[in-house]
């Protein structure tokens, strides 16, 4: 919470001064620190390894994307009060149903919420009452966002194409260029990544909790006890996407854009990895490996940008034969051990 505090109060030549750049970029890695909480969840403590989080990351990124373009009015480049600048130069004549009531703000962060959490639960329940688990899961999770990808890519589907939604001008009336803005932004995200940590810590440590701990190891027993595996499975895996689209929903007006790209089965596979690096299964490693590998990825992509796919998949080699648990683990090795 110091960091908007040394953005805002401290002169710009003081060695304490945090620049503007800085905290939207560390704001940026907290929207991946809740993500990976919410991968955390579902993977460290429920066992379903899904590579398809960046779909509910990049709907609820959509929603709030969408809020914002209803804000531009007039402001845009064509001058339309009511259509975007990519529906103008498509030649679009109305805007499309689905738009409507983007305008306030109230119902862009219900969509936020309801449009991932209703996609998990339909998918969910679909796979989960088929018993469709491991591997095969992890792929349909995968074919998920790599069809919403190429859907979101085409023009007439009225997102903005492969282009996304971009050029936002402020949000519930306060420019996103000013420095306060910036600010309040980073405050309330991290705001939302302490709540995430406490909702998901209570999870995990209730009865709920330990019942998704018995599906991770032994999920025909659970079943063969009486418990509705189904249920539990469905109520975690859609509490973890809306999650996700609340992390999606903080991202879009820190960093200025949403594209298909967010839907990329690469960048649900990133997760996975955050995860593993900061340690499965403890909430808090999670937030540490998302915040280490990003930043990781900022320098590589900067000093050697050819070398950070290769840098990115020997360090999940190196985890997984040496650090099995993660640094949390390793942290925890070392407590046993003094």
């Amino acid at each position: 919470m110091l960091v908007p505090l040394l953005n805002l109060g401290v002169d710009s030549s003081s060695a304490l001064h945090v620049s503007t750049y800085t905290m939207t970029l560390l704001g940026k890695y907290l929207c991946y620190g809740l993500l990976a909480i919410a991968m955390d969840l579902v993977w460290g403590y429920l066992g379903i390894l899904s590579l398809g989080h960046g779909a509910f990351f990049a709907l609820g990124g959509y929603a709030m994307g969408m809020y914002l373009m209803r804000q531009i009015g007039p402001r845009g480049v064509y001058g339309h009060p009511l259509l975007p600048d990519f529906m103008v130069f498509l030649n679009w004549q109305e805007l499309p149903w689905f738009w409507h009531g983007f305008n306030w703000f109230p119902f862009a962060m219900l969509m936020v919420v309801l449009v991932p959490g209703l996609l998990a639960l339909v998918f969910g329940f679909l796979a989960f009452r088929s018993r469709v688990t491991g591997v095969y899961l992890s792929i349909m999770t995968q074919a998920l966002t790599y069809a919403l990808m190429l859907a979101f890519f085409r023009n007439e589907m009225g997102f903005g194409g492969n282009n996304g939604l971009t050029d936002f001008k402020d949000i519930l009336g306060f420019s996103l260029q000013a420095d306060t803005t910036r600010a309040a932004l980073f405050v309330v995200t991290a705001i939302a990544l302490g709540a995430g940590y406490l909702s998901c810590r209570w999870i995990v440590s209730s009865r709920l909790g330990r019942l998704c701990t018995a599906i991770r190891d032994a999920e025909d027993r659970a079943r063969f006890i009486g418990y509705r595996v189904e249920r539990f499975k469905l109520v975690i895996f859609a509490f973890s996407a809306v999650l996700a689209g609340i992390a999606g929903a903080l991202y879009v007006p820190q960093v200025g854009i949403i594209n298909p790209g967010e839907f990329a089965p690469l960048f649900s596979i990133e997760m996975v990895i955050w995860v593993a690096v900061g340690g499965r299964a403890t909430l808090y490693g999670a937030v540490v490996g998302a915040l280490l590998v990003n930043y990781a990825k900022t320098w590589l992509t900067g000093a050697m940008p050819d070398a950070w796919l290769f840098a990115l998949g020997a360090l999940f080699v190196l985890v997984t034969l040496f650090l099995p648990r993660g640094i949390a683990g390793l942290v925890r090795k070392k407590e046993v051990n003094g």
